[in-house]
């Protein structure tokens, strides 16, 4: 007999290959059978009835006419890592048709810990809350903390998630389980980096999915010092890669400073060495496209090409939809990475509020954001382009939603000055969102040409980070609605392939990613007249009431993991069949030719 069995829905597999009229039946996880609909269904309507397809019996049916079934979403870049402990429904990703992330990326991971260290877990706490932006208290009040070794951690979410979740091993956490807080600036004597190798190769044997290490100069921990992976020289990642090859179904995620604009020689160069050196891909995240710098895709994808040449394979994630960054003076943010500005937003509130209502102090920090040394920053220093946000005091009253240049304008003055003037009225709290520039045509075009590149993969939603910055688990639903109803950029059955197969074959997970009969049972049930994403809102339901951007899921019907309801109209079930992925079991090698 079936668990479950849905009527009449238009079935878009994940291969790309036309949509078709069928019933799917569920049985134990599985998707068990798929019928061409009709064909002697049972006459019950509902879901409770005792219906069935051919010969099957259902315990429970739906009738799915003119609804859209198609596999669970796979998200290839996220941050996860903590918020299961507290949220197991990995929100807003399962609201949004997410039934399989991946975590533990960009070298940051919640283990290993070293069992004689415990002030370790509070450094890494603090380490995630200033470059991840999570929540300090979330942190400290929502996961036990209770794991040393990676596979400890696993099993610590074993059995009790909703999603299906895989993890990286962190670079960071490596270095600082061996070399303690000489893993900030030191190098690892012979007998360290064998003791990395050997914690790593525990780790990959415990199920971990890969190497996942940041050379990126925008990574700093909660003392401001530079991450430990990025004190690594090219001899210790090189190590870590060949490693990743000892193990099946691997892979490796890098993050250098190129990633956000335009790659380096040396960055490529070393990318290329470390895909061809594992034997397996390594994906980056994110490529940003804007016609505006037209040499910035051809260059970023020069790394494919080169990784093809020396026997590796390099995988640029990108996001289909725009998901803007809010910014702050009150807190720390991408406006605190510009050169110089770092020093003045870091200062106790009342003394950065006398240095920002300084004429001279605002003119030199203008000169330097728009230097060349800003370098992609200075994308964020159009603050006449600036929307205003969450507003805190009766002076800011009704400029929620304006935009700063005519706000400035009405006030004859020059718009960093008004942005400074509003935020002051709300002692540095006001949230300013950036407008997008590359929301135009060209730009538009030229992510459709290049979402077709053998190496350019969807996603980087970073869901599970920048909490109360961004939001962007959303993109799956919100592209899907584009793709239907609004710029219909890519067909429906070539977008769900992008979302589903795409993904899961990078990853080699086995027997997900498609709707194939045999195969795990992650599947989304959605009205295509309605599909999309909700406005991001500010709540607070993190631990210690602590905030976040959320996004309502419009026009999904059900989500299903591993064949068991877990999303019906936007509300969580409760049900937490999710399973963690782990290397090898659920994840074949995938082989860089």
């Amino acid at each position: 007999m079936l668990d479950h069995l849905i009527k009449g829905a238009t079935v878009v597999d994940g291969t790309g290959t036309p949509s078709y009229t069928a019933d799917v039946g569920i049985r134990d996880g599985r998707i068990a059978v798929i019928a061409p609909s009709g064909t002697g269904a049972g006459s019950g309507a509902g879901s409770g009835s005792g219906t069935g397809t051919g010969t099957e019996e259902a315990r429970t049916s739906e009738d799915a006419a003119g609804l859209v079934l198609v596999p669970g979403f796979v998200d290839p870049h996220t941050h996860y890592d903590a918020q299961l402990f507290w949220d197991p429904y990995a929100t807003p990703s399962l609201n949004h048709g997410v039934t399989t992330v991946a975590g533990g990326n960009c070298g940051f991971t919640l283990a290993p810990l070293h069992p004689g260290r415990p002030d370790d877990a509070d450094y890494t706490r603090r380490m995630m809350s200033k470059v991840e932006g999570m929540s300090l208290v979330a942190l400290e009040e929502g996961a036990p903390w209770t794991w040393s070794s990676f596979g400890d951690y696993l099993d610590a979410l074993e059995g009790r998630i909703a999603v299906n979740a895989g993890f990286m091993v962190g670079h960071c956490a490596l270095r600082r389980y061996v070399m303690g807080a000489d893993a900030i600036g030191g190098q690892p004597t012979p007998g360290q980096l064998d003791e990395m190798l050997a914690l790593f190769h525990e780790a990959m044997e415990a199920g971990a999915w890969g190497f996942s290490t940041t050379q990126s100069s925008t990574h700093s921990d909660g003392d401001g010092k530079p991450v430990a992976s990025r004190h690594a020289a090219p001899e210790e990642l090189l190590a870590l890669s060949r490693a990743v090859a000892a193990h099946e179904g691997t892979q490796i995620e890098a993050i250098v400073a190129g990633c956000l604009d335009q790659f380096g020689d040396d960055e490529i160069e070393l990318l290329v060495a470390m895909s061809a050196a594992a034997g397996r891909p390594l994906n980056w995240n994110v490529l940003t496209i804007d016609a505006a710098v037209p040499a910035r895709v051809p260059r970023q994808l020069l790394a494919s090409e080169r990784a093809r040449e020396a026997g590796g394979r390099i995988v640029a994630l990108t996001m289909p939809i725009l998901t803007p960054m809010n910014m702050s003076l009150g807190t720390f943010c991408a406006l605190n990475l510009i050169p110089g500005w770092g020093e003045i937003l870091g200062l106790p509130v009342p003394e950065r509020l006398a240095k920002l209502r300084d004429p001279g102090v605002r003119d030199a920090m203008l000169r330097r954001a728009q230097s060349k040394e800003a370098g992609v920053f200075r994308r964020l220093t159009d603050f006449g382009r600036y929307v205003i946000g969450d507003t805190y005091s009766p002076e800011n009253e009704g400029l929620t939603g304006r935009v700063v240049r005519d706000i400035a304008a009405e006030r004859g003055l020059e718009p960093f000055a008004c942005i400074v003037e509003i935020c002051a009225n709300d002692r540095l709290r006001t949230v300013l969102w950036p407008m997008p520039t590359d929301n135009d045509p060209a730009s538009w075009a030229l992510r459709a040409e290049t979402w077709q590149h053998e190496d350019v993969l969807l996603g980087g939603s970073d869901a599970g980070a920048h909490l109360d910055r961004m939001c962007g688990a959303p993109y799956t639903t919100r592209f899907l609605g584009d793709c239907l109803r609004g710029r219909k950029l890519v067909g429906l059955e070539q977008a769900v392939k992008m979302l589903t197969d795409d993904p899961a074959q990078l990853f080699g997970l086995r027997e997900r990613g498609r709707i194939e009969e045999g195969w795990h049972a992650d599947l989304v049930l959605f009205d295509p007249e309605r599909i999309d994403a909700g406005k991001a809102t500010l709540v607070h339901d993190l631990p210690g009431d602590s905030p976040r951007l959320d996004s309502r899921a419009v026009g999904i019907n059900a989500v299903w993991v591993n064949g068991v309801e877990t999303i019906r109209d936007d509300v969580v079930t409760g049900a937490v069949p999710g399973t963690v992925l782990r290397s090898g079991r659920d994840t074949r090698t995938v082989s860089t030719k």
